[in-house]
């Protein structure tokens, strides 16, 4: 077996926790690159995206944390619309500060419970 990064290692630690204490609820998932962050809320039993957003559509936005806070209440009125309330926080590899923090604190104000 091929030695994992540390990266890795973590977001497979993350997720396993995750998946221990999820239940029912659904998991907000995100991403980040060096241009731009991505969050989607995936139901994981039937195996579906229910909302997403990102920075993708967005010219003048770039991978700082105001885009994040933007994505964060994104995402937050997308999954009021799927009817989602609770969710799973899955920062994956990702260190919970910046960008990710951002958007987790703008999704929570946004109405999202996690």
């Amino acid at each position: 077996m091929a030695k994992l990064s540390l990266f890795e290692r973590r977001r497979r630690r993350v997720r396993t926790a995750l998946r221990k204490r999820a239940g029912d609820r659904a998991r907000l998932s995100v991403h980040r690159t060096g241009r731009h962050i991505y969050a989607q809320i995936i139901d994981d039993v039937a195996g579906r995206t229910l909302a997403a957003a990102s920075t993708l559509g967005v010219k003048e936005s770039g991978a700082n944390v105001d885009a994040a806070v933007k994505v964060g209440k994104e995402i937050a009125e997308a999954a009021k619309k799927a009817g989602v309330t609770t969710v799973v926080f899955d920062r994956g590899g990702y260190l919970f500060h910046g960008r990710v923090k951002a958007l987790a604190d703008a999704a929570r104000e946004g109405g999202l419970e996690f």
